[in-house]
């Protein structure tokens, strides 16, 4: 079983009631997530098993925001399985400030001068990739489908929820 990475868009509005009902929070995602739900329309956007990559080469490159964890733990009730723990908020204001520095971390730079070596050096997750060889290349595509998903987030005043699962 992989590890993915997932990011969950909330309006304000949202947001308020998903913290005040976890429940609903759940279940917004289940049916956003199933074949028919909200996902072409923008609200859940997934970074596969980059998630790892794309935080290792973000930090090396100082990027200010942390967009692949989250920053702010959740007053989450035990009991709401959300995979390799509970979501993490990413306010709106933390998305705008990540959407303002895009431009000085453009993907075809994100993994300039970082070879498969490295990345399996620092055991970044899936190891056996980096172990084969295999170019950060996957990681940065990852990079630019995220950034007009954060891009649209910020247009619209939202925040995310942020997981691993």
């Amino acid at each position: 079983m992989s590890m993915i990475g997932k990011y969950l868009r909330f309006a304000p509005a949202e947001l308020e009631r998903a913290l005040r009902d976890p429940d609903w929070a759940a279940e917004r995602r289940s049916a956003l997530s199933g074949a028919d739900g909200l996902r072409a329309a923008g609200r859940l956007h997934t970074t596969d098993r980059a998630w790892h990559a794309l935080d290792f080469l973000l930090s090396r490159r100082g990027f200010p925001v942390d967009v692949v964890f989250g920053e702010e733990d959740l007053p989450w009730p035990a009991g709401h399985d959300w995979g390799y723990g509970p979501p993490r908020l990413l306010g709106a204001e933390r998305v705008r400030a990540a959407v303002d520095a895009l431009d000085d971390h453009a993907p075809d730079a994100l993994a300039e001068g970082v070879t498969p070596a490295d990345l399996a050096a620092a055991k970044v997750y899936p190891q056996t990739v980096w172990e084969r060889g295999e170019e950060p290349d996957r990681a940065v595509a990852h990079w630019a489908a995220l950034a007009p998903f954060l891009r649209s987030a910020a247009r619209q005043g939202d925040a995310l929820l942020v997981w691993i699962t």
